[in-house]
């Protein structure tokens, strides 16, 4: 009897490459032939079509000239530079596959200024000349991707598209807007590595790539940058807090949900300009740095959702300007300092879910406050009702005279002390334990 083949699985690697092909090929037609949801978010496939064009488009590092934008003979531009962003702006008008507001409609002809979205202003370095000064697509629902082109703007200080539904990456040609001061690329679809090339931005001191798919590590030169704001939350970036976060002069950061690890350096108590920081839900470790402190100016310090663990640092009472402080959602313990309630300006300070055994009675005047679900004896909804009579310190040891732990008995209250940052050891105390 004769045995049936199998197809190998290279082959089959091979069929599939090329009906890959085939439909990356078919997808560079036109915009007709494939239309995407009017309004809403797009699906994965929409996505995927949309970064396959941007792809496509340029096949090499030169394609940034406006090769396939077609200028009628017929045209007059007022300046060179009001030319350069015409072919921009085409460029960018045939990498959008749906305006479901009609936002580029009136994109038409040489006189740029009146396009809707685009802003005019004297160029700084010859004010007897019009150019393109600011782009502003904000909420405009538009999906497509960026095309190299846009390096053709070269007089550009404001760049805002946040809200829309634009996909692939961010164009290397950006480098080209040496006078850009901010971007605003929230809210979209964007992915890939961190878009390096805002390194390049020599006036960047705005910087919002929030809500998008970014991945991967974040350079520590962006914290060595001039920026005042930088909000790279809700990505999917995967680093280390590195030694010179403290160098960047921002009055605000905001990294949360990304997937970080490591712990949060000392040196965040050079950011004397900081007013506030969201550090929620980043897989943080270790303590707090008794650093943030020095922190004269902050308002506002999230760090909720995260591993840290240790006491809340008395140096946390010198921020005399704190207005909310949230640390729900860790493994802190200890008592909280007193000074910390007693800050003029606290208005809100979250604690819950964490292994706190002490309460100054300051606390429970604060206008709102959340103690739930820690070790405090007489407070409500804790995490053991009959805490306040099993309490008692097991074992006390120091681990090369950094690490203290205390564990607690019988309750689910773990109480772990560490004050090393640069510790990576995590030890839990159970009931009964001995440690040697």
């Amino acid at each position: 009897m004769k045995e049936k083949t199998q197809t190998p699985i290279s082959s089959l690697y091979f069929l599939l490459s090329l009906l890959c092909l085939i439909f990356t090929e078919h997808t560079t037609t036109t915009n007709a032939e494939f239309t995407v949801t009017q309004n809403g978010p797009l699906t994965d496939f929409e996505a995927q079509y949309i970064k396959h064009r941007q792809l496509l488009y340029y096949r090499d590092e030169f394609g940034d000239r406006g090769e396939n934008v077609k200028i009628d003979p017929s045209l007059v531009f007022e300046n060179n530079r009001i030319k350069n962003a015409y072919i921009a702006l085409q460029a960018w008008k045939q990498a959008i596959i749906s305006d479901p507001f009609n936002i580029t409609v009136n994109w038409v002809g040489p006189n740029v200024c009146s396009y809707t979205g685009i802003f005019c202003a004297p160029a700084l370095d010859n004010p007897k000349i019009r150019t393109v000064a600011g782009i502003d697509l904000n909420h405009g629902d538009i999906a497509g991707y960026i095309p190299e082109e846009v390096g053709l703007l070269t007089d550009v200080g404001i760049f805002h598209i946040n809200s829309n539904r634009f996909c692939g990456t961010i164009p290397k040609k950006l480098k080209n807007l040496k006078i850009l001061f901010e971007l605003d690329l929230s809210n979209n679809r964007f992915g890939g590595k961190f878009p390096y090339v805002v390194l390049s931005l020599p006036k960047l001191m705005f910087l919002d790539i929030r809500f998008n798919e970014f991945e991967g590590n974040v350079p520590s030169q962006l914290f060595d940058k001039p920026l005042d704001a930088i909000f790279i939350n809700h990505n999917r970036f995967n680093f280390e807090l590195p030694d010179n976060f403290g160098n960047s002069p921002v009055s605000v950061i905001v990294l949360a949900n990304n997937r970080f690890h490591g712990c949060v350096p000392a040196s965040i108590g050079n950011m004397s300009n900081l007013n506030e920081a969201i550090l929620m839900n980043n897989g943080l470790r270790s303590c707090l740095p008794v650093e943030i402190g020095l922190l004269d100016n902050l308002t506002v310090f999230d760090v909720s959702f995260n591993q840290l663990m240790g006491p809340l640092p008395e140096s946390f009472g010198e921020l005399v300007n704190l207005e909310q402080l949230n640390v729900a959602h860790n493994m802190l313990s200890g008592n909280i300092p007193k000074s910390i309630c007693q800050l003029p300006k606290l208005e809100n300070f979250t604690y819950s879910y964490n292994f706190f055994t002490g309460e100054p009675p300051v606390c429970l005047g604060l206008e709102e406050f959340d103690d739930q679900i820690n070790c405090l004896t007489n407070r409500p909804v804790q995490r053991s009702s009959g805490f306040d009579k099993d309490l008692k310190v097991v074992e006390t040891i120091n681990l090369a005279k950094n690490l203290k732990i205390e564990a607690l008995h019988e309750n689910a209250c773990i109480e772990i002390i560490m004050w090393n940052l640069e510790a990576s050891l995590l030890v839990l105390a159970a009931t009964g334990s001995i440690f040697k």
